[in-house]
């Protein structure tokens, strides 16, 4: 897939009679954090509901949400000066939104990114912080790819990539 190709998404994966499931989220919602989380909370399940969202090839947002508890992760804090739901995780997590200056900083190296919010996302499910940063770190890889891997990782690609093709093809 090519950059041209990239595309906004945001995916509800849940598990019901010890299946996974995953269903597409209105595309306004890859902007709307506070309507992502409660989408989320709307779908019942039994190890806690993750949300992925792709926005182009720039980031991604893994959230789960378990009972009253929402664990976030931001691939790369840089898309906050331009995207609002990367804004709206780092206020979330209450992490400074990085000025001119830190922001120059962190745009020197393109080949970085750095990821804000909990590592250990999915580490219950098999998914350690190591890999996760690993893979959100890969600058090759589209934010898309690496849903895909991380999908693959827990166990629902099949259910994922259903999902993508459903609106997609």
């Amino acid at each position: 897939m090519t950059d041209e190709d990239a595309f906004d998404f945001a995916i509800v994966v849940y598990r019901e009679d010890e299946c996974w499931d995953a269903e597409m989220l209105p595309v306004a919602l890859t902007s709307d954090l506070q309507g992502l989380i409660k989408a989320l909370r709307q779908q019942p399940s039994e190890s806690g509901t993750i949300g992925l969202v792709a926005v182009g090839d720039e980031f991604f947002v893994a959230l789960r949400v378990l009972g009253e508890r929402v664990d976030v992760f931001l691939s790369d804090i840089a898309a906050s000066w331009d995207f609002p739901l990367a804004q709206q995780v780092l206020e979330y997590l209450d992490v400074p939104i990085p000025d001119e200056d830190e922001m120059e900083e962190i745009l020197q190296d393109e080949d970085v990114a750095l990821p804000a919010g909990d590592l250990s996302i999915f580490a219950d499910l098999g998914l350690d912080e190591m890999e996760l940063g690993i893979l959100s770190g890969d600058m090759d890889l589209l934010p898309e790819d690496v849903l895909s891997s991380i999908a693959a990782r827990l166990g629902f690609s099949e259910p994922f990539e259903r999902a993508i093709e459903s609106v997609f093809g």
